[in-house]
């Protein structure tokens, strides 16, 4: 193969942002918010891209949010963009499979979700650098987040033997494990947490995708071919797209291919996926509490509280997350904001 030019970055914006309601909903997910900084999480991770060693970044989304997305990248100066609108959402691996067709085969893609953190991104940069000469042998690369704590709200890697310098072969991916099996792994120091992020050239995604989905392939295929363009805009046909199997990139072919290498590396992230996860990232006062919008705490620790257009006023407590956004309000325990899903549903019924 010969080396790509450049890397192109592939920027996944179809998530719905659940865990983190009432601030983020299916209209106004979390990856268009401002949560950790002044930028919105989608132009956070389209500047980490922004440079030389960089092409022009494909966004795959949510054909709703378009307008926004398009706004919101005008907003950094990221005008020059191609945005993939999916009719249906289908998962990660089907949403990967349109933007490399639409890449061109010897472009090396850096996939991304569009809502995780990266604190110290010249230690991504760095990682990055160092995985380049194996996808240019056609290799699967993702990057293995140093882990901190047992989790077991995240896919983790087992880190396999060194075939080039930062960069393993996968010996294997592992579910989301239980606590035991996660404080195992993390004693025995040679697994990282699974962060969803990777680097492959265009034509060594699409040769796995033929070997391990074909159908998967075949309908990007038809929704790219029976689809329509309108200046950054592409639509890929609705049915053609509906038709594609709906699997996690990891399921439907990192798992299932032959070369795929891990590059271990720590840089300060997070995939920001509850509130509790928010507290951890966000500056405290004296007190442990993270308060934004109109907040009055007396007497009270180890909060977060979020208001968005109301005033919250907590007296005498502790240990609570507290989310308040136009008619809906949000109380529960720290520790417990992975819960949110169940509200979610109960709600829906």
């Amino acid at each position: 193969m010969d080396a790509p030019t450049t890397i192109i970055p592939v920027i996944l914006s179809g998530g719905s942002g659940t865990r983190l309601w009432p601030m983020s909903t299916p209209e106004k997910p979390k990856q268009l918010l401002a949560l950790t900084d002044d930028e919105t999480m989608l132009q956070l991770t389209a500047r980490r891209t922004a440079g030389t060693a960089f092409g022009t970044p494909i966004v795959v989304a949510n054909a709703r949010h378009a307008d926004e997305i398009e706004a919101q990248l005008g907003d950094i100066g990221l005008s020059e963009h191609r945005l993939i609108l999916e009719p249906v959402a289908r998962n990660t691996a089907p949403a990967i499979a349109l933007a490399a067709l639409t890449a061109g085969n010897d472009a090396a893609l850096l996939v991304m979700p569009s809502d995780h953190v990266i604190a110290d991104t010249p230690a991504f940069h760095a990682a990055i650098e160092a995985a380049m000469p194996m996808v240019d042998q056609g290799w699967l690369v993702t990057f293995g987040i140093d882990p901190h704590a047992p989790e077991t709200g995240y896919g983790w890697i087992h880190v396999g033997e060194s075939i080039a310098p930062r960069v393993h072969r996968v010996a294997r991916f592992v579910e989301k494990p239980p606590r035991d099996r996660a404080e195992a792994m993390l004693a025995a120091g040679d697994h990282v947490w699974n962060g969803g992020i990777f680097l492959f050239r265009a034509d060594a995604f699409l040769n796995a995708l033929a070997a391990h989905a074909p159908d998967m392939l075949n309908a990007a295929q038809q929704a790219l071919s029976k689809g329509e363009t309108k200046g950054t805009r592409l639509y890929p046909d609705a049915d053609a797209f509906a038709a594609s199997p709906s699997e996690s990139v990891d399921y439907a072919v990192m798992e299932k291919a032959d070369r795929v290498a891990v590059v271990p590396v720590s840089m300060g992230w997070s995939d920001l996926g509850s509130w509790d996860a928010l507290h951890e990232l966000s500056a405290c006062d004296d007190s442990g509490n993270a308060c934004n919008g109109d907040v009055v705490a007396i007497e009270t620790e180890n909060c977060l509280v979020q208001a968005d257009g109301v005033r919250v006023a907590l007296v005498g407590v502790t240990d609570l997350i507290v989310v308040a956004n136009g008619k809906d309000v949000l109380v529960m325990p720290r520790g417990r904001s992975q819960e949110v899903k169940k509200l979610i549903e109960a709600m829906k019924d």
